[in-house]
């Protein structure tokens, strides 16, 4: 669960094999602070969605910080996108994916959040709602606005992918 979660927002097996060992070092530092107010479940979500936003957040930073250099003739300019690479895809079908999931990535934070949690954690709308710490009607107007947002640049992409 925590390593799918991982794998979604980070693209690489790599990093989110190393996530999920951060995820649980965390989990393992506050379990006697946590407080039962959601189930054991949402907690560990929540602790690893949070985890894979920092990491996001930190390899943009690096990447502006690569091309300011760059600008400047300063070290080297190898900013290249992340390949999508997810071991339940088949070879065939990775190139689609990899673009559904640029599409996703593309969302504002917290539509893709409660996306991944949705479409491909199956998570439920009380659950996301958990995660998210927000109420299920927010979570359900995310949802239903990310399914919009998708759609809509995934056919401006396509021409009519759907």
């Amino acid at each position: 669960m925590v390593y799918n979660v991982c794998l979604n927002y980070l693209h690489n097996t790599q990093d989110a094999e190393e996530a999920t060992q951060d995820v649980f070092v965390r989990i393992h530092g506050s379990l006697d602070s946590f407080c039962q107010r959601s189930t054991l479940k949402t907690w560990i979500y929540r602790i690893a969605v949070n985890h894979c936003f920092d990491r996001v957040k930190a390899n943009k930073a690096q990447k502006r910080f690569a091309q300011i250099q760059s600008l400047f003739g300063i070290g080297k300019n190898e900013i290249t996108p992340v390949d999508f690479n997810h071991p339940g895809v088949k070879l065939e079908d990775q190139e689609a994916v990899s673009e559904i999931m640029k599409a996703i990535h593309a969302l504002p934070e917290n539509q893709k959040t409660a996306l991944i949690l949705k479409s491909i954690e199956g998570l439920s709308q009380k659950e996301i709602a958990a995660v998210m710490e927000i109420g299920e009607k927010a979570a359900e107007s995310l949802l239903s606005r990310a399914k919009v947002n998708l759609k809509r640049m995934l056919n401006d992409k396509e021409g009519n992918v759907f």
